[in-house]
């Protein structure tokens, strides 16, 4: 319930205000003694989204809300809620389950080249599973490959070699799994250097992977070349293409350049791609593609002698909600290819908007050939300057660093009207800003997810760790 506002507030840390509902509202560190109405919670829960709404529907957040309009999610909302009691594990009540999820994996599969996989390769089987968000659908394969490996190569200390822009999942996923992950430095095009990774593979390697688009610079990586090395070397490839895989396909049909990067290259293995982001679906839930059935088998867990009864699971988690599941399917049913390219063609004139715009201010340069996603970087001025200008106007774009640079992932949002044209204006003005910037050192910096921060390199580990403490504590 609401409390009286406090006149001082607690400094913000190195990451922002954890707790800016504080002094709003009452801090829970037990039960209730007695129960709330609920339109009394749904009054507190409505003031909350909100405020937090009104920062990102004015299209000035780099990716983050990858949002299909108001309506869309309170028509998913109504989906969700049909289903959201209802548990996947239990297949048996819930028959529902098995056509959503069946038919998201049918239509992903379809849309990233697994009809043209099985007209060149009829071994070609092209399958899946629905995860929680795209870490677990990278991670996943990195078990099928690791189990794939022991059980036909007898690897006890498996690789995998990756370029150096390649998510952060992997290396969960080797910390987790016990593989080495070899990360490889890109080329001067910040592309993945294939003739390097060759040179990284050794008789321990199970897989390489690539990334459609990848998440710093927004670039595809050259995953035909990948497949070949791929076949050339009797490994696997995972294309991660949870930043990519519902736009690509989309914007090459809108006549844009877009290389191949799916199924239809005969070393591709695996992808993940995410449907909570260009496939507008409600948070979490992705797609883990694998080219065949034998692969896919490498990921399950089951359990035969438990005292419970016999236990078998697909992906990392065990209950799951069908809501999830049934709102996706809606999603992309709804929506259609129409759907979906409407929605491209919105976001990639507002994408090239910008990046002609930027093009345009001599001391800023565009990483790469980008479509959606641009990365901006400079040798001329202080680009952390440039970003804490563009904070003071509103903006939050994304941090990058080695090289210093911070890119801006166009999302429908961004392609509200004027949205585009005043991030140009906006980013020229941070430029002239930062050619005379204050004495002090600019407070931006790289926080993949969190924005803006200034962090001493030394403490960054630490720092990290305590946001991560932080943000499961109350005030």
């Amino acid at each position: 319930m609401p409390k009286a506002a406090k006149k001082q507030q607690e400094p913000s840390g190195p990451f922002g205000d954890m707790f800016p509902y504080r002094e709003t509202f009452e801090i829970y560190r037990e039960l209730p003694k007695k129960s709330r109405p609920p339109e009394d919670v749904m009054r507190e829960l409505r003031s909350i989204a909100r405020e937090e709404n009104s920062h990102w529907q004015t299209g000035q957040i780099s990716g983050t809300y990858y949002h299909g309009g108001m309506e869309h999610y309170a028509y998913l909302n109504r989906v969700f809620a049909l289903f959201s009691h209802v548990n996947l594990l239990q297949r048996d009540m819930c028959p529902s389950g098995t056509k959503f999820e069946g038919e998201i994996i049918a239509m992903t599969a379809r849309m990233l080249g697994a009809a043209l996989a099985r007209e060149k390769d009829p071994q070609a089987d092209v399958c899946g599973a629905i995860t929680s968000g795209g870490t677990e659908s990278i991670i996943l394969p990195m078990l099928a490959y690791r189990e794939k490996a022991k059980a036909e190569r007898a690897i006890t200390a498996p690789e995998m070699v990756v370029p150096e822009t390649i998510h952060p999942a992997f290396s969960k996923g080797a910390h987790f799994f016990g593989i080495k992950l070899i990360r490889v430095p890109v080329g001067a095009d910040y592309l993945a250097d294939v003739d390097a990774m060759r040179r990284a593979i050794g008789p321990n390697t199970i897989a390489i992977a690539g990334s459609a688009a990848n998440y710093p610079h927004g670039l595809i990586d050259p995953i035909e070349k990948l497949s070949d090395l791929a076949l050339e070397a009797g490994v696997g490839l995972h294309v991660d293409s949870c930043f990519g895989g519902f736009i690509l396909p989309w914007i090459a049909k809108l006549g844009y350049d877009v290389p191949p990067f799916d199924f239809r290259l005969p070393g591709v293995t695996s992808m993940s791609c995410d449907t909570h982001k260009w496939g507008y679906g409600l948070k979490g839930a992705s797609v883990v593609l694998y080219r065949n059935r034998a692969l896919r088998r490498r990921m399950y867990f089951a359990m035969t002698d438990w005292q419970g009864g016999l236990y078998a699971s697909p992906t990392v988690a065990g209950s799951r909600s069908e809501g999830i599941s049934a709102s996706t399917w809606a999603a992309m049913v709804t929506l259609g290819e129409d759907g979906y390219l409407k929605a491209t063609r919105r976001i990639m004139k507002a994408a090239d908007t910008i990046k002609s715009g930027v093009a345009k201010i001599p001391e800023l340069k565009i990483i790469g050939k980008p479509t959606y996603c641009i990365a901006i970087t400079s040798d001329k001025v202080d680009i952390f300057h440039v970003n804490d200008f563009l904070v003071e106007r509103g903006w939050r774009v994304n941090g990058l660093q080695r090289p210093a640079g911070f890119h801006l992932c166009v999302t429908l949002p961004q392609t509200l009207p004027g949205v585009a044209t005043r991030f140009v204006r906006d980013i020229a003005a941070g430029v002239e800003y930062a050619r005379n910037p204050p004495a002090t050192p600019a407070r931006s910096g790289a926080v993949y997810g969190g924005g803006a921060s200034s962090l001493d390199p030394s403490m960054v580990n630490e720092l990290m760790l305590a946001w991560l403490d932080a943000s499961t504590e109350v005030p």
